[in-house]
């Protein structure tokens, strides 16, 4: 049934070209009208139920919802003299004046009021002024973050600097990935030139790919309307989108040019390529889009966003694979095959042999000949590259990584300069005190965290009509993503505060945007053994329905996880260790929910190369019964086309180095990294040679477990070549094989 679906739409596809083209561009237009038109709403919302950052959030939102909101900074410095001179008050107070009119303002404390009077750095030449508003971040516009840059900026003059620091400035002022999303596109086109020859057919993926990322993108602006989306949901779906979407249409034209070579018409090529590769393709595709939302399994809303958002963009990017790819290919007929190719078609009366041996036939050989000590290789370079994932240290970046070039940067400089490293990750410590001896009690505790190792500076705030609720501020003297600042909130959860609390009824916890992020990454890291083993788990049983063998579908499952390790490895050594320089960037953590989203990502694009490669020998085992023979012939055939598409996977990916944010640089070469590593090493040289080590038993399969599994057939043998094909050919590498035969 599945193939006569898939056939008969390519068919429609491709008679129907123009309509199908002509609805495309429709949608493209539509969507990104409406999402122009309305604009995003991304919002970085994090929910962490029962810990004690979001239990110090709902206190503030509670008894002090002025000070509930975003918090930003308005940083000054002076090249000489003090920032307390008339001069420089002649133009910070007006500016500031400014700020407080503006809209959801709720406070500003400046330096020169009382309440700020230790809002001066003790040299006198860096100061700040706090600026709070009555709504949190999510809900402000990027358009009122870069109203409060610009009146800031408007106070500036000769030997006085002014920057501001915040979240939503800093969200304000995210450059566009164009570039590099320009970049990835014009290396992936070069990839396809060269591995396809020819002009239109290397236009054909790329147009496929953008159709899909186009629209993905406008759909993401409108979900962000019902949903929480990350502000980086975007970008990440863009990469992912181009990334599979050139992919997924390489290996349709790659399959759709054989037939045409081997004798087919246009049409007729199209829909066998659509019904074998294409339908590998949405296996591929949905097994990816599977991944992605299986971070619902986690339960935390800040990703959810991110998963729909993603697959969302891979939906529609298979859906231009599957009916948009087969109408270019009905408008360009045996334009899709180059020059030089069509003239030896037509010497050939029609059909065209394939010559001799390639290099893919060859390196197959010769994995045949020596698998052991291939496989001993591989194993030595996984695990070599997977050390630096035993140091893995979850946190979050945070301004001190942002490009030097920006506001918040340089404001995040001037206060660690001024005030010391730990100052932009300040610690709130909100107390309940009822009663006068919880009263006295919170001030015995200010005293012991002026004594505590690691603490700068700590201080009660003053707050008026905040009833029962203390306020005290302690500021770190190591920098938010410092690991001693971790250990630090650790002690003062557990020693300081109940110490302090003995004898009382005061409650005191300990929260803050350092206490928040820390909080976050203890609970991604509590739920990831659960998460790697659904997807795990997944993607055996799918590819045990898929290749009816145990052992296929184990190898895989250990494959995903040796890729995992070996791309937290070069993660972890580039941006944890700093090994990356000036590419890492100020060496910190891993962002906590990068591992998660990576491994959701990894697991389908692993799926997506063992589909394709495993797909081709278990065709061949079902035809010979001969596990030599079909693991040569299935990694000859596939692995030319596996390795283009990985380079275009690496192209893509390892662009958005240059967006200039440090999150997308992470992603970048550690998908890049994975897709190179699972690529080269393991589908190419590991999985095979295990594969001829394992000899029949690759394939085998209780005949009770088999008797109740359900036939699913991935990639089915393509229908018989027509008479010009001839009696026997070679595969596209040299490999020789019997014509294509139907299976039921």
């Amino acid at each position: 049934m599945g193939d006569v679906i898939v056939a008969s739409l390519a068919r429609w596809s491709f008679r129907h070209k123009w309509l199908v083209i002509l609805v495309w561009v429709a949608v493209l237009v539509g969507v990104g009208g409406a999402g122009n038109q309305i604009g995003d709403a991304y919002s970085n919302a994090f929910s962490l139920k029962g810990t004690e950052s979001t239990t110090v959030l709902n206190l503030m939102d509670k008894a002090i919802p002025a000070r509930s909101g975003e918090a930003d900074t308005v940083v000054w410095h002076v090249d000489s003299g003090s920032v307390r001179d008339a001069s420089v008050q002649q133009h910070i107070t007006p500016m500031l004046a400014k700020i407080a009119k503006q809209t959801d303002v709720g406070t500003v404390v400046s330096p020169y009021d009382p309440a700020g009077a230790a809002q001066v750095s003790k040299d006198g030449r860096t100061a700040y002024a706090t600026v709070t508003y009555t709504k949190l971040g999510n809900d402000l516009s990027n358009n009122q973050a870069q109203l409060l840059i610009d009146t800031a900026h408007s106070a500036r003059a000769p030997g006085l600097k002014v920057e501001v620091g915040g979240n939503k400035p800093a969200q304000a002022e995210q450059p566009l990935p164009a570039v590099a999303e320009v970049v990835g596109i014009a290396a992936a086109g070069v990839v396809l030139f060269l591995a396809l020859g020819s002009l239109f057919g290397m236009l054909l993926p790329i147009l496929t790919a953008l159709f899909g990322v186009g629209i993905g993108s406008s759909a993401i602006i409108l979900l962000s309307h019902g949903m929480n989306v990350a502000d980086f949901s975007p970008q990440l779906a863009s990469l992912v989108g181009i990334g599979v979407g050139i992919d997924y249409a390489l290996f349709i034209v790659t399959r759709h040019r054989k037939g045409i070579l081997a004798g087919r018409s246009p049409e007729d090529a199209a829909v066998a390529a659509l019904n074998t590769s294409g339908r590998a393709v949405l296996f591929a595709g949905g097994t990816v889009c599977i991944a992605l939302l299986g971070m619902f399994t986690l339960r935390l809303t800040f990703l959810n966003g991110v998963a729909v958002a993603a697959a969302l963009t891979v939906i529609v990017t298979v859906a231009s694979a599957v009916t948009l790819l087969p109408a270019m290919l009905g408008v360009l007929g045996m334009r899709v095959l180059s020059r030089r190719q069509r003239r030896k078609l037509a010497a050939a009366g029609g059909a065209q042999e394939t010559s001799g041996s390639g290099p893919a036939a060859r390196w197959s050989s010769f994995v045949q000949r020596h698998p052991r000590p291939l496989a001993a290789v591989a194993v030595v370079v996984m695990a070599t590259l997977a050390i630096p994932a035993l140091s893995l240290r979850l946190g979050s970046s945070d301004q001190g990584n942002n490009p030097t070039t920006t506001t918040t940067r340089k404001a995040y400089d001037m206060l660690a300069d001024g005030f010391g490293p730990g100052f932009n990750g300040p610690l709130t410590i909100l107390a309940q005190a009822p009663t006068a001896a919880d009263k006295a009690a919170v001030t015995r505790l200010v005293g012991t965290l002026r004594t505590t190792p690691g603490i700068a500076f700590a201080a009660q705030v003053p707050l008026k009509d905040a009833g029962d609720i203390a306020f005290v501020n302690a500021v770190p003297t190591t920098s938010p993503q410092d690991k001693a600042t971790s250990d630090l909130i650790d002690h003062l959860r557990h020693d300081v505060v109940p110490a302090a609390e003995k004898g009382t009824t005061m409650r005191a916890y300990v929260g803050g945007q350092t206490a928040i992020f820390k909080d976050f990454a203890s609970v991604l890291f509590g739920k990831l053994p659960l998460f790697i083993g659904v997807i795990i788990a997944l993607g055996f049983v799918l590819l045990l329905f898929a290749f009816r063998s145990l052992v296929v579908p184990l190898t895989a499952a250990v494959m995903n996880l040796v890729a995992a390790a070996a791309s937290f490895g070069v993660l972890v050594a580039v941006f944890q260790w700093g090994w990356g320089g000036s590419l890492a960037g100020r060496a910190g953590p891993i962002d906590a929910f990068l591992p998660v989203i990576m491994l959701s990502l990894l697991f389908g694009l692993s799926m997506d190369y063992q589909v394709f490669l495993v797909s081709r020998m278990h065709e061949e085992w079902v035809h010979s019964k001969d596990n030599a023979r079909a693991v040569r012939v299935g990694l000859a055939e596939t692995s030319r086309v596996i390795n283009s598409a990985a380079v275009i996977m690496i192209c893509v990916f390892f662009a958005f180095v240059l967006s200039g944010e440090r999150v997308l640089a992470m992603f970048g070469i550690g998908l890049a990294g994975a897709v190179a590593l699972d690529a080269f090493i393991l589908r190419t040289v590991l999985v095979p040679s295990l594969m001829h080590l394992f000899g029949p038993a690759n394939w085998w399969l209780p005949s009770w477990l088999d008797k109740r599994l359900p036939h699913l057939a991935v990639e089915p043998a393509e229908e018989a070549l027509p008479a010009a094909a001839g009696a026997k050919g070679t595969d596209g590498d040299g490999v020789g094989r019997e014509p294509a035969y139907t299976r039921d």
